[in-house]
């Protein structure tokens, strides 16, 4: 598809084929990294990575955005340049057939990538499959403006064009590198939070337990949950311990993604007394 595009800027000279080409060079660097970053992803803990290698897949996003980013520019640079210089178009007919080609693939891929991305909770494709469509969109914008140009005559379409494509490659990189962002900072999800609360409760019900200090964060392939399980004074610790793991094995179970689970065992009466004690020794020190 890369090569089909750089033929068809070849042949016809417009900026718009040009913008389209341009952000495919982009996606052929950013899947290479993406590749690398999935298999390391999936590495298990060692001496030096206790939690995994999950975090690589907001930096993957956060690269694939950056170069999305580069590429929106360098498309806005050139075609502000075509419309001052002057254009020469030719060809445009076989150029808008091979940009459209590129097109109905690209769509393709990336829907499919999104999906498996979405199924398998793999920041990693959806980024990928997400940057697939956006090349998809730029390629229609292209061919509409190409079309258009061919019909009326009015050559200036095509650095228009290709600027408003840039626009949206340029908000679409802008997203993930948020997304990027907002995974390093371990952003809270509020419907990843609902839905851990609602197991809870459920499970909390069915025990006969309370718990507090839910906290939660996403490390790329893997949701890591931690809370608080609060007992009746005087349960064996053997019990105790039984029913927090039921209740760890049953929310990695009914989680759609990869779940670890961390609890913490406390008595439900002197709980809020022993946290007092242990925040105020903390403050004198």
């Amino acid at each position: 598809m890369f090569f089909a595009k750089i033929f068809a800027y070849m042949i016809t000279g417009s900026a718009a084929i040009l913008s389209d080409a341009a952000e495919s060079v982009v996606h052929v660097v950013a899947v290479s990294f993406a590749a690398y970053s999935l298999s390391v992803s999936h590495r298990p803990p060692d001496r030096t990575h206790l939690y995994g290698h999950d975090k690589i897949s907001f930096f993957s996003a956060g690269f694939e955005g950056a170069m999305i980013v580069i590429a929106a520019l360098y498309i806005i640079y050139v075609s502000i340049q075509k419309w001052i210089l002057g254009l020469e178009l030719q060809n445009l007919g076989w150029g808008t057939l091979l940009i459209a080609l590129a097109a109905v693939i690209n769509g393709a891929l990336g829907w499919y990538l999104l999906w498996v991305g979405k199924k398998k909770r793999s920041l990693i494709l959806e980024a990928n499959g997400r940057h697939v469509l956006t090349d998809c969109w730029t390629s229609a914008g292209v061919i509409i403006g190409l079309c258009l140009a061919m019909l009326t005559g009015w050559l200036q379409l095509d650095p228009l064009i290709a600027i408003c494509v840039a626009l949206n490659i340029l908000w679409s990189g802008g997203k993930l590198m948020r997304q990027s962002i907002g995974g390093l900072m371990d952003e809270v999800d509020p419907m990843t939070g609902a839905q851990i609360r609602q197991l809870l409760n459920r499970m909390s019900v069915e025990f006969g337990v309370q718990y507090h200090g839910l906290r939660y964060r996403n490390a790329g392939n893997t949701l890591w949950v931690e809370f608080h399980l609060l007992f009746a004074k005087g349960t064996p610790l053997e019990s105790a311990h039984k029913i927090a793991t039921s209740i760890e094995e049953g929310i990695e179970r009914e989680l759609p993604s990869r779940t670890e689970v961390i609890t913490h065992l406390e008595t439900i009466e002197d709980h809020e007394e022993v946290h007092a004690r242990s925040h105020f020794e903390h403050m004198a020190d």
